[in-house]
Formats: structure tokens, sequence, C-alpha cells
């Protein structure tokens, strides 16, 4: 009868420190992948980018986990594949995360602290938590480019970006459409579902709405 290898006794804190330390860091088995593929044909992947402002959870680890598994099958196909992450910095989400944490509430306040100071606070914002994303990328066996990570405000991402969105134009791949978005007056802007679902509570106000009739003609004007 064959006989199973018995399993490792110590804690388990102890074997996954083992195992992490027998891969060596995440880039340099990315490194050396590229090396050995130098020749071969590319495979270019860049990790859709997460708010390193908040906390990484299951939800980024489920996500991630089938990233890898795309970019490890074309490894094994023979392909230098090409692969980093990145950092989202735009967004109401940031934005309001930095009005907490410096004591603002309204755009004036923003206006007199400082347009340019306010962005530089939002730059460090977005990279809080990086060391935690990148210590869970480092520990569910993610092989990709955390030295070097892409971030969404520098200028050759928002020219890229641009440069893609003048081609889809050029090709005619754009259309005109309406459609009823939330507002937030706050904000002053359009907000996404997302955007929406943060701290969203119902709340009930006393209401008066009083109709006026013009003396003219018979059209009512309602004062709140």
């Amino acid at each position: 009868m064959k006989k199973f290898k018995e399993l490792d006794k110590r804690k388990i804190s102890e074997v996954e420190k083992d195992i992490l330390d027998s891969w060596g860091s995440i880039n340099q088995i990315t490194n050396r992948q590229n090396e050995v593929h130098k020749d071969d044909k590319n495979f270019v992947f860049y990790d859709g980018p997460a708010f390193a402002n908040g906390f990484p959870g299951l939800h980024h680890m489920v996500a991630k986990n089938l990233k890898d598994a795309v970019c490890k099958y074309h490894v094994m196909k023979g392909h230098k594949v090409v692969r980093k992450v990145g950092w989202d910095t735009h967004g109401l989400p940031i934005e309001n995360h930095v009005e907490k944490k410096i004591g603002i509430s309204s755009k004036k306040e923003i206006e007199a602290l400082g347009i340019g100071k306010f962005n530089e606070e939002c730059r460090k914002s977005v990279r809080e938590n990086e060391a935690a994303f990148t210590d869970l990328t480092s520990k569910m066996g993610q092989f990709i480019d955390v030295a070097q990570p892409y971030l969404t405000y520098k200028n050759e991402y928002i020219e890229t970006e641009w440069w893609i969105l003048k081609k889809f134009f050029e090709e005619e791949l754009f259309y005109e459409g309406t459609r009823v978005v939330p507002y937030c007056p706050h904000c002053g802007t359009g907000l996404a579902t997302h955007e929406v679902a943060q701290e969203y509570v119902n709340e009930t106000a006393l209401t008066v709405y009083v109709p006026f009739k013009k003396k003219e003609e018979d059209v009512y004007f309602l004062v709140h």
C-alpha cells in the first residue's frame, strides 16, 4: 500500500513562512520567467487598479486569483508575460476620505486650503494601505510586479487613456445617450452605484410645500 507523506506538524504560520521564503520575492519569480521567455511572444497584463486607501478584502482575492490563473496559463504556453499591479487614484471615495481626514466638509474649504495641497493629500492617501495589498499578493502566490505599479494620476497613464478614447471616437464606436444618475450636491457631480452605497442612510425630514397661484394665469408655483 502506498504511504503518503506525513503532514507537517508545525504551526501553519511557520509552514506558510517557509513556503514564501522558498519562492523568494514575487518580482524575482516574474523577472526570472520573463528572462527565460525574453525572445517569445508578449502577453501584457495590467491588473485592474484597486483603491489602496482601503483594506484588501475577499473580493480582491477572488479577482486576483482569476487574473493570476490567466497569466500563469500564458507562461505555460511559452509567452513572456509582462504584468504589474496598479493603484486607482481617481474618484470621490479618495476625496471624501481626505476631507474627513483633514476635517473639512465643503468645496469652499478645499479652495481655501489650496487645490494643489488638497491634491497632494489625495496622492498620499491612495497608497496608505499599499503594504497590506502587497502582503496579500505575496501570500496568495500571485506572480506579478508589485515594485513598479502604475498610478492612474500619472500623466502618461492619463494621456494613454485619452489616446485610446480618441481612437474609439475616430472609429465611431461612441454613441450619445441619456440616462438618470444619482447626483451629489456636496460633490457637484453624478455618482456611481458603489459611491452611492458608501455610508448610505435613509433620512426622514418634515417638509412643507405651499402652492402660489399666478394672478394672470392658471399656473402655480410650489414653494419648499
